[in-house]
């Protein structure tokens, strides 16, 4: 797993307006904190942060913090990360300090490979947890759990059980919950035509209750 680099330095002012200045300066503020970790309010140059982004799977990603002034490094990973409603650029970010040789529980995304035979024949695939909860050492967080469904046939699915997972990396699920499933193209027409029935039903009802209304004698 690559272990990328990152270079911040402390702050002491904090509210919306020394953090508009940062912004403005082309710096984004984060806070740094963890299990045995005091919090740290830092600025991170937003170029600093750009081959990060552009790695992709950012929460996935193990760094390398450097701050300016503090000796020692630290291993940290994003744990949240605010941005503007409009422009989506990047408003604060919460980085979380780990400890190399202790598990964390972190959200990986699932992607499928193949053709499925049922989806060849006009089966629906219907992808259920589009992200799974994974537990393992910091270093080895896949960047993505891949499933092959090739061999999926309509009515078939892929539950949890059935993930067949690199190195010691767990979900920590009591459940065998359902990932994914090849579904019917009849199950999706059945649920359109109830749809469109229950609309035509719930009209009307509506049609009723106004010549109903329509019939009332006017007040005299």
């Amino acid at each position: 797993m690559e272990i990328m680099n990152l270079k911040a330095s402390q702050r002491e002012a904090v509210g919306n307006g020394p953090s508009r200045v940062l912004r403005r300066d082309g710096r984004i503020p984060a806070i740094l904190y963890g299990p045995k970790t005091e919090p740290i309010k830092l600025a991170i140059d937003r170029l600093e942060l750009e081959p990060i982004f552009k790695s992709g799977a950012v929460a996935q990603k193990l760094l390398r913090l450097e701050i300016e002034g503090v000796d020692s490094v630290r291993n940290v990973m994003i744990k949240e990360m605010q941005k503007h409603p409009v422009s989506r650029s990047v408003l604060h970010l919460d980085l979380y300090e780990v400890s190399m040789d202790q598990k964390i529980k972190v959200m990986v995304p699932v992607v499928t490979t193949g053709k499925s035979v049922g989806v060849e024949v006009g089966g629906m695939l219907q992808i259920i947890r589009r992200e799974l909860e994974v537990f393992c050492l910091p270093d080895q967080v896949p960047e993505n759990i891949t499933i092959d469904i090739t061999d999926l046939e309509i009515g078939d699915s892929f539950h949890v059980e059935d993930l067949s997972l690199e190195g010691v990396v767990e979900i920590p699920s009591d459940v065998n919950f359902t990932i994914l499933t090849i579904s019917s193209p009849m199950a999706e027409e059945e649920e359109e035509v109830e749809e469109v029935e229950g609309e035509e039903i719930e009209g009307e009802e509506e049609g009723e209750e106004g010549a109903e209304a329509s019939e009332e004698p006017a007040p005299q």
